[in-house]
């Protein structure tokens, strides 16, 4: 009994063009890329809403977290 063929694997973007980062990332060479990599990126200059957003969204996780804690605590009783 033979085994019918294998299909050779296909890239998806096939025939597509690359990504313009991807493209100037080819021509760079292994040390320009390290060194490029490790620039440091400014922060992020947030509104007062946004920052009040991360705020709230901070207090969520804390308060969300002791209750998670605090009822598998309770469960193990």
């Amino acid at each position: 009994m033979t085994r019918p063929p294998v299909p050779e694997p296909t890239d998806r973007r096939q025939g597509s063009e690359p990504p313009e980062e991807e493209e100037l990332i080819m021509f760079l060479e292994r040390d320009q890329l390290v060194s490029d990599r490790f620039k440091p990126v400014p922060r992020a200059e947030l509104g007062r809403a946004t920052n009040l957003a991360l705020w709230a969204l901070r207090l969520f996780v804390l308060v969300v977290s002791f209750m998670v804690i605090y009822t598998f605590i309770v469960q193990l009783n």
